[in-house]
Protein backbone atom coordinates (compact mmCIF):
# COMPACT_ATOMS: atom_id res chain seq x y z
CA UNK A 1 0.00 0.00 0.00
CA UNK A 2 1.20 3.44 -0.72
CA UNK A 3 1.91 5.97 1.62
CA UNK A 4 -0.83 8.20 2.13
CA UNK A 5 -0.33 11.60 3.37
CA UNK A 6 -2.68 14.51 4.07
CA UNK A 7 -1.11 17.87 4.26
CA UNK A 8 -2.74 19.95 7.28
CA UNK A 9 -0.70 23.18 7.27
CA UNK A 10 2.47 23.95 5.17
CA UNK A 11 4.41 22.68 7.98
CA UNK A 12 2.26 19.49 9.26
CA UNK A 13 1.10 16.68 8.06
CA UNK A 14 -0.36 13.69 9.22
CA UNK A 15 -0.17 9.57 8.17
CA UNK A 16 -2.09 6.51 9.43
CA UNK A 17 0.81 3.72 10.56
CA UNK A 18 3.99 3.78 8.66
CA UNK A 19 6.72 0.80 8.37
CA UNK A 20 10.54 0.82 8.52
CA UNK A 21 10.23 0.83 4.41
CA UNK A 22 8.52 3.85 4.65
CA UNK A 23 11.04 6.32 5.88
CA UNK A 24 13.14 6.47 2.88
CA UNK A 25 9.98 7.53 1.11
CA UNK A 26 9.00 10.30 3.47
CA UNK A 27 12.56 11.91 4.04
CA UNK A 28 12.57 11.65 0.10
CA UNK A 29 8.63 13.73 0.32
CA UNK A 30 11.06 16.60 1.59
CA UNK A 31 9.96 15.80 5.61
CA UNK A 32 12.66 16.52 8.17
CA UNK A 33 10.89 14.94 11.44
CA UNK A 34 8.76 12.39 11.90
CA UNK A 35 6.49 12.36 15.12
CA UNK A 36 4.45 9.34 16.44
CA UNK A 37 1.66 9.13 18.36
CA UNK A 38 1.16 5.42 18.41
CA UNK A 39 1.84 3.87 21.76
CA UNK A 40 3.35 0.40 21.50
CA UNK A 41 1.74 -2.72 20.97
CA UNK A 42 -1.61 -0.82 20.42
CA UNK A 43 -2.33 -3.30 16.73
CA UNK A 44 -0.40 -6.18 17.90
CA UNK A 45 2.59 -7.95 16.60
CA UNK A 46 1.72 -6.33 13.36
CA UNK A 47 3.01 -2.99 14.46
CA UNK A 48 6.32 -1.87 14.72
CA UNK A 49 7.86 -0.69 17.40
CA UNK A 50 8.58 2.78 18.23
CA UNK A 51 12.47 1.70 18.21
CA UNK A 52 12.63 0.13 15.30
CA UNK A 53 10.66 3.37 13.49
CA UNK A 54 13.07 5.88 15.30
CA UNK A 55 16.40 3.56 14.30
CA UNK A 56 14.91 3.73 10.38
CA UNK A 57 13.98 7.55 10.55
CA UNK A 58 17.62 7.99 11.47
CA UNK A 59 19.15 6.43 8.97
CA UNK A 60 17.20 8.11 6.28
CA UNK A 61 18.29 11.12 7.79
CA UNK A 62 15.14 12.34 9.77
CA UNK A 63 14.43 13.57 12.93
CA UNK A 64 12.14 11.28 15.16
CA UNK A 65 10.02 11.91 18.72
CA UNK A 66 7.80 9.56 19.82
CA UNK A 67 4.57 11.29 21.94
CA UNK A 68 2.31 8.34 22.36
CA UNK A 69 -1.35 9.15 22.84
CA UNK A 70 -4.29 6.64 23.75
CA UNK A 71 -7.02 7.21 21.36
CA UNK A 72 -9.73 9.61 22.41
CA UNK A 73 -7.93 10.16 25.93
CA UNK A 74 -5.86 12.95 25.17
CA UNK A 75 -4.16 14.41 28.02
CA UNK A 76 -2.87 18.06 28.16
CA UNK A 77 0.56 16.90 29.25
CA UNK A 78 0.64 15.37 25.83
CA UNK A 79 -0.76 18.27 24.00
CA UNK A 80 2.32 20.32 26.01
CA UNK A 81 4.90 17.67 25.15
CA UNK A 82 3.47 17.88 21.33
CA UNK A 83 3.88 21.71 21.46
CA UNK A 84 7.25 21.82 22.73
CA UNK A 85 8.59 19.10 20.41
CA UNK A 86 6.72 20.62 17.35
CA UNK A 87 7.77 24.15 17.96
CA UNK A 88 11.74 22.89 18.23
CA UNK A 89 11.41 20.41 15.44
CA UNK A 90 13.15 20.84 11.67
CA UNK A 91 10.22 21.16 9.57
CA UNK A 92 8.24 19.97 7.79
CA UNK A 93 6.99 17.43 10.47
CA UNK A 94 4.98 14.09 9.64
CA UNK A 95 2.66 12.77 12.76
CA UNK A 96 1.28 9.40 12.12
CA UNK A 97 -0.59 7.40 14.78
CA UNK A 98 -3.48 3.87 13.52
CA UNK A 99 -5.29 6.65 11.36
CA UNK A 100 -3.61 9.78 11.73
CA UNK A 101 -6.48 11.30 13.74
CA UNK A 102 -4.69 11.66 16.90
CA UNK A 103 -1.34 13.09 15.42
CA UNK A 104 -3.65 15.39 14.09
CA UNK A 105 -5.98 16.34 17.16
CA UNK A 106 -2.80 17.05 18.83
CA UNK A 107 -1.65 19.57 16.29
CA UNK A 108 -4.82 21.37 16.45
CA UNK A 109 -4.69 21.31 20.38
CA UNK A 110 -1.26 22.53 20.37
CA UNK A 111 -2.06 25.80 18.21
Amino acid sequence: MALAVKQISADFSVASQITTGDLAEIAHLGFKTVINNRPDHEGGDEQPESALLEAAAKAAGLNYAYIPVIPNHIQPEEVDAFKACFAAAEKPVLGFCRTGNRASNLYQLAL
